[in-house]
This record gives C-alpha cells, structure tokens and sequence, in this order.
C-alpha cells in the first residue's frame, strides 16, 4: 500500500514550502517541519514532505542507491508526484541522498549555465541533526554578519565540496539538508568555512 502523502496536501503543502522559502532566504536557519507521518521509512517524514512541496512531474529526480533500491519509496515518489527518475546526477532537477555521509561530489550534478543558472540540481540530504557534529561559519545573502552552524552526518570534506560550488556562482547547486523534523538550506551564494 502506497503511503498517504499529506493529510492535508493543501495547507500542510503551503506551511512546508513557506519554511523552504525561509530557510532558502535565510542560510544556516533551523525551519520546522510538520512530516508526513506515514512517509517510506527511507525517506522519512521530512524529506517525504519537502519532496513531494517541490517535485512534479516536470522535474527529474535522482534518487541514490538506498532510495533507488527501496520499492516503498519508489512507488510513494511515483504515486504523488509522477516525477520521472534519472540513474544520472547530470540530468537531475532534484537529487534526494538518503545519507549525508555518502553525498557524491557536488560537482557530479548540474550546475545550470551562465544563461540559465536555475537549471541545476537542488540536493535533499539526509542528515543527523542540526545540533552536534562539525560546526562550519556561514556568510553571504540573507545572512547578518555570519552565522555559526553544526551538521551532524555531513561528509567531512563538505566545506570545500561547498566552497568550490560557490566558485561557480550564479551557477551551482542547491542543497536543503534534512533531519527528524528539522531542514537547513545552504543555497550556492552562501560562504562557508569550518569553524
């Protein structure tokens, strides 16, 4: 059986994208999400739900090997959201990476073109938390001053991964990582360094 989705897809849909568009326009800010309580369990709640805010059936989806492999998520992702998958990060609108500690290398996925720069890949990573782990120091747009941040099961080498994404600015990736309840979002204009 093919899990719910929303409870409510309109008011439950507006309340996660409206924290996706704060998180996107405030860097390193922690944004609560109500979850999809009856999400695949390897997708989770939470990345169930900002999936299926921002995926449609004209973005291309890439899903790593866990989710690829797990038939639940599979049919969840078809059912509501009708988006067709890629085996290619290079061809993929969305990339969900169940895993932070296995996210390929950002440089894998597309970056868009200087005349198109919205034509890359936004990444949902899987992560522990918000509250241990690595502390990195952010700096840019939508950030006053700088912000200090902890990512608990991000890859270790994140910070140049990151560094060299915003080198290609206006282009790059996006990323949204996700945790039990809880996302980040570090667009390509932000600036980070470990602490």
């Amino acid at each position: 059986m093919i899990a719910q989705g929303f409870a409510d897809p309109v008011l439950s849909g507006q309340k996660t994208f409206r924290a996706l568009m704060d998180a996107m326009a405030r860097p390193g800010s922690i944004q609560i999400i109500d979850g999809i309580k009856t999400a695949p369990e390897a997708l989770g709640p939470t990345m169930s739900a900002v999936a299926l805010s921002l995926v449609d059936h004209e973005t291309t989806i890439h899903l790593d090997r866990r989710l690829g492999d797990d038939a639940d998520v599979r049919a969840f992702l078809a059912f509501h959201t009708s988006a067709p998958r890629t085996s290619e990060c290079a061809n993929a609108d969305f990339a969900l990476v169940s895993d932070g500690l296995a996210m390929p290398d950002l440089a894998a996925f597309k970056a868009g073109t200087n005349a198109y720069p919205d034509r890359s890949t936004t990444l949902l990573i899987g992560i522990s938390g918000f509250h241990s782990g690595r502390r990195y120091i952010l700096s840019g747009p939508g950030i006053d001053g700088i912000a200090t941040v902890s990512l608990d099961g991000a890859r270790a080498d994140l910070a140049e991964q990151l560094s060299a994404n915003r080198q290609l600015f206006p282009c790059g990736v996006d990323i949204i990582f996700c945790a039990a309840g809880e996302i980040m979002a570090l667009p390509r204009s932000t600036r980070i360094s470990e602490a």
